[in-house]
């Protein structure tokens, strides 16, 4: 189980260093499901495993040039305010409600990971150019209350914000994003230490792992292609959700038509979206054109 565990965390870490998210959309599960943790102390500890692997996977990102240091810190100290918000009110909130809304977010995340951006959204803004204060300030509480709250969420709502809506090119986006997570992780492990205990020896392992990785991911990250990433990543995504909220809802809850149409449509967006990205997809230019 042990093997399981730390293999499972070098894949925690590429995927941070990689695409700049899904740290702890991993590491939350593999900590019940795998280490026998109970949520909120998982929750907690994930915290701190995405925080450390982060600031290890910014250093790659950081020597290509890949981060927006006033965007990223701007963004970290607004999203670290939300986040120990959110760690705080964690203690309040059982952990089935935690475990549901963490599965509810993977869903969201992977529609967005699987929308197509618009056509320009790089190249809406210029690269060299940051955020204005305003919109870093409203994404970046959101973010952080999120991160918080479920453990979640931080690296997957940033880089579409960077990317979509700041219009930075993907690189930067997972780059700065980094920089953001590893801050709101550690402001929203404060807000959780107040209530929760770690296993730090676990803790230390599953980090150490994940650090080898997310230097792996942070030197592939310019070679990778980043579209066929998200898109496998999007699914894998879906499937883990999926998987979380039958553990946490039981058999009987899912039989409930109520439950069963709400996770049906749930699911049926995201494929819609899969289906009209991949056909939308732009075709690759033949060896006459290229």
């Amino acid at each position: 189980m042990t093997a399981l565990v730390v293999a499972a965390s070098v894949v925690v870490g590429m995927s941070l260093g990689v695409l700049g998210g899904g740290g702890s959309i991993l590491t939350v599960p593999i900590l019940v499901y795998l280490a026998g943790q109970d949520t909120k102390e998982a929750v907690a500890t994930s915290l701190f495993v995405v925080g450390v692997t982060s600031l290890a996977a910014l250093v790659p990102h950081a020597r290509a040039l890949r981060v927006r240091w006033r965007t990223g810190l701007l963004f970290g100290a607004f999203s670290m305010a939300g986040a120990y918000g959110g760690g705080r009110l964690a203690e309040y909130v059982p952990g089935t409600a935690l475990l549901v809304a963490f599965a509810l977010m993977m869903l969201a995340t992977a529609v967005a990971m699987l929308r197509r951006p618009r056509d320009g959204g790089e190249a809406a803004r210029p690269a060299e150019r940051d955020l204005p204060l305003r919109h870093i300030a409203a994404e970046g509480l959101a973010v952080g209350a999120v991160t918080g709250l479920v453990g979640s969420g931080g690296g997957f709502l940033l880089v579409p914000a960077l990317a979509v809506l700041g219009g930075f090119p993907m690189g930067i986006a997972v780059g700065t994003s980094l920089l953001v997570i590893a801050m709101n992780s550690f402001a929203g492990l404060a807000g959780h230490l107040s209530g929760v205990g770690i296993d730090w020896r676990l803790a230390l392992t599953v980090t150490a792992a994940a650090v080898a990785g997310g230097l792996v991911g942070g030197r592939l990250a310019g070679r990778v292609p980043q579209d066929a990433l998200r898109s496998a990543f999007g699914w894998f995504v879906v499937a883990v959700g999926v998987f979380v909220l039958a553990q946490q809802l039981g058999t009987a809850a899912l039989s409930h038509p109520a439950v069963l149409s709400g996770l049906g449509v749930a699911v049926a967006s995201v494929i819609a979206v899969g289906l009209r990205r991949t056909r939308r997809a732009p075709r690759e230019p033949g060896p006459a054109e290229s």
